[in-house]
């Protein structure tokens, strides 16, 4: 059978979205106008007094946070002209250095105010005491922890333990072997024993987040809050975006009855965990009747039954607190015990996989505090690049190259296949609102197919999530300024909205199979400078058991592509990695894109001959973890 995906169908079209920027648009509660608005200019230098090289962003910011203006350093300065009397924040960011900012008061009747700002660079000092992983050790201890995760994500733990032994034998200073060690305690019920292996991962690498995490879940077990707490600092320290690690720190303050604490941390939870905090939702509501916020918890409670139907626990809680005076003396009391098991059921770690790459969900990558993000503006100048690029290309062709591994059940790959095609791919609006994106491939002898007859396609379609005729399809939110690739991004989270069609991802079992429509949930990066996206991960909002799909992490890199005839740059796909696990089967796939070509069509409606492109210039190493994508597409 052939797995393929289903090009981008029936799109409701949608507006351009609104720039967000306050700059022009009248100004905001604590700015003051005045006839004689100064002007700002700001003057950056780096620690030895020149000017730094590359990108460098300045932003102005309100006291109350809202961004007021925005721009880049030309010659070491920026300039902002006709600013407000009032108080701001200048905020300076670059790649390689740390942030700086300095207030300034325009209150006084100086014309211009100048703002000198020096930046230190960002100290890049490997810490030697960090654990690399699972994939830093020697193949035949790989082997022995595949085997010990497959026993213990089947809750097998006897047939786990000989395993990690071996594994310990060959790598005796591994965190990833004694925290699954630690695991293995846990399964067989020997909480003791547990927390010894997991206080040996924490000695070899002290930002084990897993072990920090499991240690201080088994002391709240074991209701010792306090000291919990000193291991959730420190997850928090190592990764400030772990949603566990904040809804575990609101059960130790709920604990300890420091409910306010509570609420905070249970609020930052769900705000970071999305979907997959939602259990936590009752127990956040929980918090909030208690502290007498009646209103607010009813209706965070009226939200989480809307996802979750059949949760009897939560819908009776929620009837208790609509009508107090029907509530059974003791009854709140029992029902809240059972919202606390509910909690430390969502925030129990799953068995970590040795072959799959993190889910965008499990954590926020990390972000520049302090600057403030136009998500509206964002979004709709990285729509203008796609309208942009789907007005100006009819078609264009590249050199696919293609590696294939097959991941057997213990994590481990099998030998590469590697495969080369012709590539072309045409994009075009084949009605008002509807985008038509197709692909073809072609490749002489026995090669021509794809790995086991599954096609992966759709590279390019998936980036259109952020055309004018898709964006409204999902929910977006602007996490803040992320440093990529020696470069500035924004860096975004998309989700499918329930309520609007699920247009850009699909499946087909078959050339003549059903199609089953897929929604997607992922991150994007979009440059600062010119706002094209450079980087896209996607993962499924949930399994499709229909075709036994249990799984897809897809990741695409961008890069311009400069064509030399028309002195044109694009920013196409350069590589591309997905992993799927359909059917039993497992796979990890890398693309690679090269040799591109450009076909434009003129007024007259003929294709001009093809303008061939520069390659794209080598990306700077990525800091973060690996993924690219591909997709499959019809």
């Amino acid at each position: 059978m052939r797995l393929q995906s289903i090009l981008p169908v029936v799109m409701t079209a949608c507006g351009l979205l609104v720039a967000g920027s306050l700059r022009g648009q009248g100004l905001p509660a604590g700015l003051t106008s005045s006839y004689a608005s100064p002007d700002v200019e700001v003057t950056v230098k780096g620690a030895d007094g020149k000017p730094l090289p590359g990108q460098v962003m300045v932003q102005l910011i309100t006291v109350n946070g809202q961004l007021y203006d925005q721009t880049s350093l030309k010659n070491g300065r920026a300039r902002f002209n006709q600013v407000p009397r009032t108080e701001l924040r200048v905020l300076v960011m670059a790649p390689g250095y740390q942030r700086a900012e300095k207030r300034i008061d325009l209150m006084t009747g100086s014309k211009l105010a100048t703002v000198d700002l020096e930046l230190q660079p960002i100290a890049d000092v490997e810490d030697a005491t960090a654990d690399r992983g699972i994939s830093a050790l020697s193949p035949k201890a790989q082997r022995e922890m595949g085997k010990a995760l497959e026993a213990l994500r089947t809750k097998k733990p006897n047939n786990a333990r000989t395993h990690l032994e071996a594994a310990q034998r060959e790598a005796p200073n591994s965190a990833e072997v004694e925290y699954l060690l630690g695991v293995y305690a846990s399964q067989v019920n020997d909480p003791a024993e547990a927390q010894t292996h997991w206080n040996n991962a924490l000695a070899i690498n002290p930002k084990h987040l897993s072990a920090l995490l499991e240690m201080s879940q088994e002391l709240l077990h074991e209701k010792k809050p306090s000291e919990a707490m000193s291991y959730l600092n420190r997850a928090i320290e190592a990764e400030p975006s772990s949603w566990r690690a904040y809804a575990l720190l609101a059960e130790a303050d709920y604990m300890q009855g420091h409910r306010d604490d509570a609420i905070k941390h249970a609020e930052r939870a769900t705000e970071l965990g999305r979907e997959r905090a939602a259990p936590l939702q009752p127990f956040l509501a929980g918090i909030l009747a208690e502290a007498g916020d009646k209103e607010r918890a009813i209706h965070i409670m009226q939200e989480y039954l809307k996802g979750n139907p059949s949760d009897a626990v939560a819908a009776k809680q929620l009837e208790q607190w609509k009508h107090p005076e029907s509530a059974p003396t003791g009854e709140h009391a029992a029902v809240t015990g059972e919202l606390n098991k509910v909690n430390a059921a969502a925030t129990a770690l799953p068995i970590p996989s040795n072959w799959l790459p993190p889910d965008v969900d499990e954590k926020v990558p990390p972000v520049e505090s302090g600057a403030v993000c136009s998500l509206d503006e964002i979004v709709q100048k990285a729509g203008e690049q796609l309208v942009a690029l789907v007005h100006d290309v009819d078609r264009f062709t590249a050199t696919e190259s293609l590696v294939d591994e097959t991941i057997n059940k213990w994590g481990v790959a099998s030998a590469p296949e590697t495969r080369k095609f012709s590539y072309v791919v045409s994009i075009e609006e084949v009605r008002a609102g509807h985008l038509g994106v197709y692909e073809y491939r072609s490749s002489g002898g026995k090669t021509a197919e794809f790995p086991d007859g599954v096609i992966t396609n759709g590279l390019p379609a998936l980036v259109m999530i952020f055309h004018p005729f898709y964006a409204g399809n999902y929910d977006m939110m602007c996490e803040g300024l992320s440093r990529w690739n020696g470069g500035l991004a924004w860096q975004v989270h998309f989700r499918q909205r329930p309520d609007k069609p699920i247009a850009n991802r699909g499946f087909r079992v078959g050339a003549l199979g059903s199609s089953y429509p897929v929604a997607l949930r992922g991150r994007a990066w979009i440059s600062v400078d010119n706002h094209q996206i450079v980087r896209l991960e996607t993962d499924l909002l949930r399994p499709v058991p229909e075709i036994r799909l249990v799984a897809e992490h897809a990741a695409i890199e961008y890069a311009a592509v400069n064509f030399r005839e028309e002195n044109v740059n694009l920013w196409l796909p350069r590589s591309a990695e997905v992993y799927f696990d359909w059917r039993g089967a497992r796979v990890h796939r890398r693309h690679s894109f090269d040799n591109y070509m450009l076909f434009s069509v003129d007024e007259k409606e003929r294709i001009g001959s093809p303008k061939e492109a520069k390659a794209p210039a080598e990306p700077e190493a990525s800091n973060g973890t690996t993924p690219p994508s591909s997709r499959p597409n019809e």
